[in-house]
């Protein structure tokens, strides 16, 4: 199992090192199926846009400070 998770963090490299920050925090909420991606901490957002997927953008001024992503199990593994 651990060779999985070593391969897949692998795989999301690319994509990590296109984020605003180079600094990343994740915090995930089971019972809420929630995830929470912070660029800055604390975010101090001051504004938020909730798009059509589920996806709630958190900005200060114009940079965007976090991403907090609604039915993740759903969305990624098809559960719950």
């Amino acid at each position: 199992m651990e060779k999985g998770v070593v391969l897949e963090l692998l795989e999301s490299v690319p994509h990590l090192l296109k984020l605003p920050s180079k600094q990343i925090w994740f915090d995930f909420d089971d019972e809420a199926d929630v995830l929470y991606v912070s660029f800055e901490r604390p975010q101090g957002a001051t504004d938020s846009e909730l798009t059509e997927d589920g996806v709630v953008m958190r900005y200060r001024g114009d940079r965007l400070v976090g991403v907090t992503i609604l039915n993740v199990h759903r969305r990624f593994s098809g559960q719950r």
